[in-house]
């Protein structure tokens, strides 16, 4: 059900590092059509940041949001609940998140894709409030699995580097990277490490929508392989934001809208 004064749309991105360097959706796809920009909502919890409405070459209605790197004053986990609050009220059932992320398998190099199936949150900061509430989160499959294959697809199309469709995150709650000695602990939580996918995929749970994350590997983490050098992380979030955002394109129209995935079994009514 769409509530009144928000544009409908099925489905959304919310954006982070990856896509920085470039304007998305217009630079990595000229058929891409921007119907509305800078769209700011007021929520229950607060003023949300700016959204873009578009729509892809295949004609789907997709709402956008830069989520990382947020807004002084304001929270992640408020900006977070503003943004999905936002999203429930336009009625997106699917949803894709990027970022850059380091590794902590010293197996994974710059510039590999992972498209995580399982993350260990760690963050410390971001208040869980729930957007709709009144739900179990059932969180054993927390990415689907539908959505998670078109990025592996697309990815394989696209990538620099390779291609990996399952890994665990491990979710930090940053802004500044994490030591020698907190990665020695974090590196047998998981294959990488970065400070988006929470609460964005608990939140996508909780409103009913599907989720799949789509990383590059920007860095090694401090003391896997060798130290990661500014200027390499900065030409691969300049050079490769087309092709991520190439990805998530190709993928948002490779999703067969009939295909059952299973998600909207693990939210269950609350027994409290």
């Amino acid at each position: 059900m769409i509530s009144a004064g928000f544009p409908e749309a099925a489905w959304a991105v919310i954006g982070g590092s990856g896509t920085q360097g470039c304007s998305f959706p217009e630079d990595a796809n000229a058929s891409a059509r921007v119907l509305e920009d800078d769209l700011v909502f007021e929520t229950p919890f607060g003023s949300s940041p700016p959204f873009m409405l578009f729509e892809t070459s295949a004609g789907r209605r997709c709402m956008t949001v830069r989520l990382h790197g947020w807004r002084d004053s304001v929270s992640r986990g408020e900006s977070s609940r503003q943004v999905f609050w936002v999203l429930k009220q336009s009625g997106v059932r699917k949803i894709f998140s990027e970022a850059g992320v380091g590794s902590l398998n010293p197996l994974l190099d710059p510039r590999d894709i992972v498209v995580p199936d399982d993350y260990v949150d760690l963050t410390t900061h971001r208040d869980p409030t729930p957007v709709v509430g009144g739900h179990l989160l059932i969180m054993r499959d927390p990415v689907c699995t539908a959505l998670s294959q078109a990025l592996t697809r697309a990815a394989g199309k696209h990538a620099q580097g390779r291609v990996f469709g399952r890994g665990t995150c491990v979710v930090t709650e940053g802004p500044r990277f994490e030591s020698r000695a907190e990665i020695r602990m974090m590196k047998t939580y998981g294959d990488i490490i970065g400070q988006s996918m929470c609460p964005e995929v608990w939140l996508s749970r909780d409103i009913g929508a599907c989720y799949a994350a789509l990383y590059i590997v920007v860095n090694y983490a401090e003391g896997i392989v060798k130290d990661w050098e500014h200027e390499v992380l900065k030409k691969i979030f300049m050079d490769d934001a087309i092709n991520q955002s190439r990805i998530i394109l190709d993928a948002i129209d490779a999703v067969d809208d009939s295909e059952t995935c299973g998600c909207g079994d693990l939210r269950k009514p609350t027994l409290l």
